[in-house]
């Protein structure tokens, strides 16, 4: 970047933090105030927080790179869903939480199921938060910014480096400022991410209408004959045909369209309503009519996310599929899947077997098929029945489905998978490629994208620091803690959960597609959550124990469907969540309750719900349902 789109960047990131900082002045003086931002936050402030605390760099950069993969449009169920989730947690959810008082997720679950749901729950949560949410945040948006300053001679931190970069300038603002700074920075970064991403798909689209079909790259299988002169929607419906499509096939392991049915359900519910860096926000809400308009205002928003996130990221395949083999090929994982490729490949006695991206295989049809036999060939020699695969007429679905699938479930058998392409890197390309030097335009989406990170980053340590302050430091480290010594009990957890992330962030490079990691462990928590809050709400007579069971068994029974079964992740989840509610139904029909369990207000707050967003959300899940008939 030149010396204009620095000042931008620079101006932009301590512009906000100075905002955030200076609008939560003397937030310190007691848990509601920087915890909950003294629960006087307005529609405007929690709708455009929301947005800008979920939509971070595993989002931006996970849900392109998904999208310049064979997944395309699909991966907006991620979004669209939400907006009908979102609706929902908005009237159904929410006023049982606010009615109570709570400040944390986990002490709702006290007041249904006791004190030991209450501890299982705020200890895994408070563990995936950290482990999870967090690491991958930071390792995403290092990944980002590092390649943006790769050619830097100041810059060049490398991704260890920018990861400790932005995981402490989160920590510095949210410590000093809690839910308020981030609230209020939120404000500013959220509008100003969604018209950084509208410039990026701007240009992309104009990229794609100049440029000649021969030098672009087909993101699906026969694409439709389209000219030269063309505009750019033309040729991204023509050159991605089946990427325009939600609907994928049954045997799809990331969103085939039975997990539409049900599994994305799941963690849709469990994010968007139960999730603590989520859901303070609306805890913070100054009424539940400011709090339900809030979840209504970012459910519209959520409707317009994958047109300036997704669609860009189908075109980067197009424009410079050619950069992410590079990229690819330059990476360890890389350069080691090509080094096993080139030296066992045809050789069946070498117990390694290759899963190649499916896009790729496609674009690759000779390779593919020499893949398939060496394949085929490793089966035979480690005692596999590959009969049903090499019979006439299999179709290119079942052998996508059913090789990966035995190969992996073979144990004499090591797998090598060939991704072929850098998806993750789309973001990166985009910004680098398409946005105008000397016009600020890089300096200002950069600024964007690095405020996005932080603020999800802020709203993950702030979720995390309140967990631990409250539902353990107040309860079990000093119960007679001032309220001055709960802030600062909440600042240090947020120091050293900054720290812990930032020290394992670099390692996840590792897992592929940051998106599908952080969305793939969540199952171990997910169901078995929204499966107890769910149930408990809606049976009040069934005991503690069922709330207890119903937590501690989810991981496992997710772990053992994740490595004895070839579902689809989603799919697993949806099966942990309806398995869960039998057994608690089971354990509530042995040993009922004599009285229901009831949920007494615990809060000042004006309990007047409203009219307006109730009506909002209708016109959204119209809007929605819509949009899967348009693109099904």
């Amino acid at each position: 970047m030149n010396t204009i789109d620095l000042i931008v960047f620079f101006v932009f990131i301590a512009s906000v933090i100075g905002l955030g900082l200076f609008k939560s002045k003397g937030e310190g003086k007691d848990s509601e105030s920087y915890f909950l931002a003294g629960r006087g936050l307005m529609w405007w402030l929690i709708g455009v927080s929301l947005i800008a605390a979920n939509i971070s760099s595993e989002q931006l950069v996970g849900m392109s790179g998904s999208a310049a993969d064979y997944l395309g449009l699909a991966i907006s169920s991620y979004e669209w869903m939400a907006a009908i989730t979102l609706v929902v947690v908005a009237f159904f959810f929410i006023p049982y939480f606010l009615k109570t008082g709570i400040f944390t997720m986990p002490q709702f679950l006290e007041k249904r199921y006791g004190n030991g749901a209450r501890v299982i729950m705020a200890f895994i949560t408070m563990i995936m938060l950290v482990l999870v949410n967090l690491t991958g945040i930071i390792y995403a948006g290092g990944l980002t910014i590092s390649q943006l300053f790769a050619d830097s001679e100041t810059l060049n931190l490398g991704l260890t480096g920018w990861c400790w970069v932005i995981g402490m300038i989160a920590a510095v603002y949210i410590a000093a400022g809690g839910l308020n700074a981030s609230a209020w920075a939120d404000l500013i970064q959220g509008i100003a991410l969604v018209i950084g991403a509208a410039i990026i798909t701007w240009f992309a689209l104009n990229k794609l209408g100049a440029t000649p079909i021969a030098e672009l790259t087909a993101g699906s299988v026969n694409p439709h004959d389209v000219a030269d002169d063309a505009s750019g929607v033309e040729k991204l419906i023509a050159l991605n045909h089946e990427k325009m499509h939600m609907a994928l096939p049954r045997w799809d392991k990331n969103i085939p369209w039975t997990a539409l049915m049900i599994g994305l359900w799941i963690p849709n519910f469990y994010y968007w309503g139960l999730n603590q860096y989520i859901t303070q926000r609306v805890l913070g809400a100054h009424s539940l009519k400011e709090g339900q308009k809030g979840i209504v205002f970012a459910a519209g928003m959520k409707l317009i996310v994958p047109f300036v996130v997704v669609i860009p990221g189908i075109i980067c395949f197009n424009l410079f599929s050619k950069d992410l083999a590079e990229i690819h090929n330059n990476s360890a994982a890389g350069k080691q899947a090509n080094a096993s490729y080139e030296q066992y490949l045809g050789d069946a006695d070498s117990k390694t077997g290759f899963v190649a991206n499916i896009q790729w295989a496609r674009l690759h049809e000779e390779e593919s098929k020499a893949i398939d036999e060496h394949n085929l060939a490793v089966l035979d020699a480690n005692g596999a029945d590959t009969s049903a695969i090499r019979k006439d007429g299999i179709s290119e679905e079942e052998r996508f489905a059913t090789i990966p699938a035995m190969l992996t479930s073979n144990k004499a058998i090591s797998v090598v998978p060939l991704q072929g392409y850098k998806y993750d890197a789309s973001l990166n390309l985009m910004i680098k490629r398409l946005l105008p030097e000397n016009s600020g335009l890089q300096g200002f989406v950069l600024a964007a994208l690095f405020g996005a990170i932080v603020s999800s980053l802020a709203a993950v340590l702030n979720a995390a620091s309140t967990i631990f302050t409250m539902d353990f430091y107040q309860r079990y480290i000093n119960k007679e803690s001032s309220q001055k010594g709960l802030v600062f009990a909440g600042r240090i957890a947020v120091g050293i959960f900054a720290v812990t992330g930032c020290l394992l962030a670099p390692n996840l490079d590792k897992f592929g597609s940051i998106f599908k990691y952080i969305q793939e462990f969540q199952g171990y928590i997910s169901p078995g959550i929204l499966a107890v809050f769910v149930f408990g709400m809606i049976n009040r007579r069934a005991p503690q124990l069922a709330g207890v069971v119903g937590l501690c068994i989810n991981p496992f029974l997710y772990g053992a469907l994740a490595y004895t079964t070839d579902l689809a992740f989603l799919d697993a989840m949806a099966v942990c969540f309806f398995t869960n509610m039998l057994i608690m139904y089971v354990i509530g029909m042995l040993m009922p309750l004599k009285e229901p369990v009831e949920f007494h207000s615990n809060t000042t707050m004006d309990m007047t719900g409203s009219p307006g967003a109730k009506t909002a959300g209708i016109v959204v899940c119209i809007a929605t349902v819509a949009l899967y008939v348009i693109f099904w």
